[in-house]
């Protein structure tokens, strides 16, 4: 599929489930603008049968694919990237239209979205091996990798590109055919993606796109075929738990990245207009809707007036609007449930006694917007503290010393990201490294990077994504022992 004007029609995207290389018309599934509360158009709704085709026409790829040369795989996933590189601008309004981001926002999304194609191009040829002797000396230890098999890949709608080749990318280099389910309120952008990689070379049925109303069923269509050896998600930890329980009956390793509440901390001495630069950042990425954003701000008492002042001033200062709107730094949230959610957190808080010194309340429609929100004095029992807000809502509470700020942290089944600012270096790594949180960033609001390895522990989740460690999570270690 030509990909000269995607976004003049985002129905164009629309063409059906993508199996074997093939286009299976459908519908069923209407695609909403958030920023409208408007139909953009319709998907098909697959069913068990066409999960089994799509199974089908992994396991017909999947041989000739594992022998495709690494540097051959490595070409292919660089000509995506360039590709994608080159349609951006498309890419960015396509994702702002289905998702509601704010342009700004998507065009970030999308450059480190492309970025896992380039990483694991270079990464395709780079997989380790070992050779040594045993210890005893009898023989000689060999380890190789090798591609794990089908992969099922389960995205969410928050990032419909970066989550899709944050996992497309190293699976494919590491020799593995995939097929994606990305989440069915923003799936254009996962069928545009696809017709890219037609376009880049992937051959038929190595890429598999479905999109579905009937997960459930339709993953444990899947994952009950003994030939889908992988189960890479990212969503909510409740229904991780039940993924987890599905893989248990093939014993298919699992990626789970899942839920966050992340906790941003800032001392006394932290230097204040970085730490509100950060807290910008952390925050209202994506207006709030992203797995690593700061959930919970604890700020020391000496600095805590000021910061709430700060923060307050440049929230309320914020644009709102439709995602593609020009200037518009903050879009709506993906759906009406979306903002009742957050209603009902900001309404608990105040009712416990928080202050709103901005926002605080829904906006009108038409489409699903909340503003900006900075909530002070909030106590650490309000449900906020331990449920992911998921939205533009910045809760602060206030901490006397350090301890109490790394129990406060911890106090979380989840434990993916945190963020601590302090001009003492040496505090702030010490404050890291008794923080429960597979990723910390120091004096820096943003993490995210296709080089590191992104994951989380506790209730986030199984596994890391990105970096040297990500291509791993899609092979199986095999060891041969050598007598010379």
């Amino acid at each position: 599929m030509s990909f000269d004007h995607p976004t003049d029609d985002p129905a164009a995207h629309a063409r059906g489930l993508y199996i074997g290389g093939r286009w299976l018309p459908g519908g069923g599934i209407p695609v909403i603008d958030p920023s409208t509360g408007s139909a953009l158009a319709e998907v098909p709704d697959a069913a068990r049968a066409d999960a089994a085709a799509a199974v089908e026409a992994a396991a017909a790829a999947a041989p000739g694919w594992r022998a495709t040369p690494t540097r051959q795989r490595a070409e292919i996933l660089r000509r995506w990237f360039t590709l994608f590189t080159e349609r951006a601008q498309e890419f960015a309004r396509l994702i702002s239209l289905e998702n509601g981001k704010a342009l700004p926002d998507a065009r970030g999304e999308v450059a480190y979205a492309a970025e896992f194609f380039r990483w694991y191009a270079e990464e395709a040829v780079r997989v380790p091996g070992e050779y040594r002797t045993a210890p005893s000396g009898a023989h000689r230890i060999l380890v190789d990798h090798e591609p794990i098999g089908i992969c099922v890949l389960i995205t969410p709608w928050n990032f419909p590109a970066a989550m899709a080749t944050r996992k497309i990318a190293p699976a494919l280099a590491a020799g593995c055919t995939v097929i994606l389910k990305p989440a069915s309120e923003t799936p254009l952008t996962a069928y545009a993606m696809a017709a890219l990689g037609e376009e880049a070379g992937v051959p038929p049925g190595v890429v598999n796109v479905l999109t579905t109303t009937q997960p459930g069923p339709v993953v444990e269509a899947m994952l009950a075929d003994p030939r889908v050896r992988k189960l890479s998600f990212t969503g909510s930890t409740g229904v991780g738990r039940t993924l987890l329980a599905g893989a248990a009956r093939t014993v298919a390793s699992c990626s789970m990245e899942l839920g966050g509440n992340a906790p941003f901390l800032v001392f006394d001495d932290a230097d204040l207009e970085a730490a509100l630069d950060g807290a910008m950042i952390a925050k209202m990425r994506n207006a709030g809707e992203a797995c690593t954003a700061a959930n919970r701000f604890y700020v020391q008492a000496g600095i805590h007036d000021a910061f709430v002042d700060g923060l307050t001033r440049r929230m309320a200062a914020l644009r709102i609007g439709p995602g593609t709107g020009e200037g518009v730094q903050v879009g709506p949230m993906i759906t009406a449930k979306a903002v009742e959610k957050i209603d009902r957190l900001v309404t608990e808080a105040v009712a416990r006694g928080a202050t709103a010194t901005t926002g605080g309340a829904p906006l009108e429609g038409p489409g699903f917007f909340y503003p900006p929100t900075v909530l002070r004095d909030v106590p650490v029992n309000a449900a906020l503290a331990q449920e992911e807000i998921f939205g533009p809502v910045a809760p602060v509470f206030r901490f006397e010393t350090e301890d109490e700020a790394v129990r406060l942290a911890n106090d979380t089944e989840y434990g993916l990201a945190a963020y601590v600012y302090s001009r003492d270096l040496g505090r702030a790594m010490r404050v890291g490294g008794r923080i429960e949180s597979g990723m910390i960033g120091i004096n820096r609001g943003l993490m995210s990077d296709p080089a590191a390895p992104f994951g989380g522990v506790k209730q986030s989740g199984l596994g890391r994504e990105g970096g040297v460690h990500g291509i791993l999570e899609f092979m199986e270690p095999k060891y041969y022992a050598l007598n010379l």
